[in-house]
């Protein structure tokens, strides 16, 4: 039983270091300031209804 609880602790501190490496192992000086990071690109309108439908004529046209 000892033995199981210790193998438990083991994988768990492992866990833990794994994931403490990954999280503060970027930037040496961690993260960049919020004014030089990269914009996020404009998103695209939303579509209204009416342009999500296809005319019929449309359809005969491109071959659908």
């Amino acid at each position: 039983m000892t033995l199981l609880l210790l193998e438990a602790l083991g994988a768990g501190l492992l866990f833990i270091g794994i994931i403490w490496w990954t999280m503060f192992s970027g930037r040496k000086n961690g993260e960049l300031p919020q004014d030089t990071a990269e914009p996020l690109p404009p998103t695209p309108p939303a579509q209204t209804p009416s342009e999500l439908t296809v005319d019929p004529e449309d359809q005969d046209k491109k071959g659908l």
